[in-house]
């Protein structure tokens, strides 16, 4: 869930979801307010009109009937009563006294008693979409004292209306879960749809990354989104053409070091002197080692070679078993039991420089494999001095070497594991130097399971 909340998906999906609720829970309370005020309007219409009526029909009936004639007319909230207990009156009478006393005409004496009702004063609980709610009625409620044109006088109450049977029986916990629910998938939806284009650009970048010829973005989308796909591509296509140059020239000049380098060394044959002849032949071996490492850190930018699914724990047995047959010292240990998805011959080339280089400055190599989490781990350890904490990082940058260990004696011309590295990170995977608690450098390949795969 933290992981949702922390990707783009999630940020969009949740400012969606809380402005969507924001402005919906402010619509409804700008919506209850103004029902309460319509509602208010319209009960004070409604008690001008009914206390007109309970005026000029108590004004026809006899004397003698009209307080039980009133008893069944009165209906709660407009009652006509008689006075039973004298109240002070006013100072001036209300507007709705005087709204009514121009309608009933100068026969009629009204006058608005200055003590309100009890019931003015009682909350009123009311359902809403937050939860019951005490109100205080704010339209009319107030005591009338009203002399008929016979001369007798009764008292007019306005007390608020009962409250709404339907309101309070509303369900609106059921409402607001099914508005969250289709505003929730709504936002989802939304989210979805505006981060997918972001996704697909972060999984091109990954991608391009790890494989410079990994086919370009469909243009598709929005406009925005079909205009920075197009530029990616753009990009795509002008990295892999200086990648490929760059390749070209380096492979072709170190081809074209071949033919001179090797005449060279014919004529080197025809010195006199011994030492003098065996010292230069040296020489010229470091360079043409070095020539071939260059053509193979060339080849090794090279990604032409065609993914296909293969056997690791094969490959590591080809591998360890040729070197064993070449006569070094090399175990093999654990088995992965996956298939990946690679280019056999470069990451057969990979495994062939780490497990030359553990032989070449540690003495042996021992290689263990193992699988963890689709992920297969493959550590090839020596039994040398190992490397200084600062220069584990420095190792594979290319003709670095470490002279105190690696001299050009041991051949070593600091292309081996920048070539690897290369090789694995084309693989998805990654290679990580460590100097082993019990002596000697450990390295760690680790390889996806399904990298490159459709």
């Amino acid at each position: 869930m933290r992981a949702f909340f922390g990707s783009m998906t999630g940020r969009v999906f949740l400012t969606l979801m809380l402005g969507t609720v924001i402005a919906a829970a402010g619509t409804q309370l700008l919506a209850e307010a103004e029902r309460q005020r319509v509602i208010e309007r319209l009960r004070d219409l409604q008690a001008l009109d009914r206390a007109e009526q309970l005026i000029t029909a108590a004004e026809t009936v006899p004397a003698s009937s009209r307080i039980a004639y009133l008893a069944v007319a009165n209906r709660p909230g407009i009652r006509l009563e008689e006075i039973a207990e004298q109240l002070p009156a006013a100072d001036a009478r209300t507007p709705f006294a005087e709204t009514l006393a121009a309608r009933l005409g100068k026969d009629y004496a009204l006058v608005s008693v200055a003590q309100r009702p009890p019931a003015c004063d009682v909350p009123r609980t009311q359902a809403s979409m937050f939860g019951p709610t005490e109100l205080r009625w704010a339209g009319v409620c107030e005591s009338v004292d009203v002399r008929l044109r016979d001369g007798e006088q009764l008292r007019l109450r306005v007390l608020p209306p009962p409250p709404s049977l339907l309101a309070q029986n509303t369900d609106y916990r059921t409402i607001i879960a099914l508005f969250l629910l289709s505003i929730g998938v709504l936002a989802y939806l939304v989210a979805r749809m505006t981060t997918r284009p972001l996704k697909r650009l972060a999984k091109a970048a990954k991608d391009l990354g790890d494989d410079i010829n990994h086919a370009p973005l469909a243009l598709s989308g929005a406009s925005e989104i079909r205009q920075a796909s197009a530029a990616f591509n753009a990009m795509q296509a002008r990295i892999r053409q200086h990648i490929a140059q760059r390749t070209q020239m380096l492979a072709a000049i170190t081809h074209d070091l071949q033919t001179p380098l090797t005449r060279l060394r014919l004529r080197l044959e025809k010195v006199a002197d011994p030492e003098l002849r065996e010292r230069l032949v040296g020489d010229l071996s470091a360079m043409q080692e070095m020539v071939r490492e260059g053509l193979d850190l060339a080849r090794s930018m090279d990604t032409g070679e065609a993914m296909q699914a293969l056997d690791l724990d094969s490959l590591l047995d080809s591998v360890c078993a040729d070197a064993t047959d070449a006569g070094q010292p090399v175990l093999l240990s654990g088995r992965t039991q996956m298939a990946l998805m690679g280019r056999p011959l470069a990451l057969r080339r990979c495994l062939v420089n780490l497990v030359d280089n553990a032989v070449k400055y540690g003495h042996k190599a021992s290689v263990s494999a193992e699988r963890m989490a689709g992920m297969a781990r493959v550590r090839i350890r020596d039994s040398g001095p190992g490397i200084a904490p600062g220069e584990l990082a420095r190792v594979f940058e290319p003709f670095y070497r470490i002279e105190t260990s690696r001299s050009r004696e041991s051949g070593g011309t600091g292309l081996g594991l920048t070539i690897a590295r290369n090789i694995a990170e084309q693989h998805g995977g990654s290679i990580a130097l460590a100097n082993h608690p019990d002596g000697g450098l450990e390295v760690t390949l680790i390889l996806p399971k399904y990298y490159g795969a459709d």
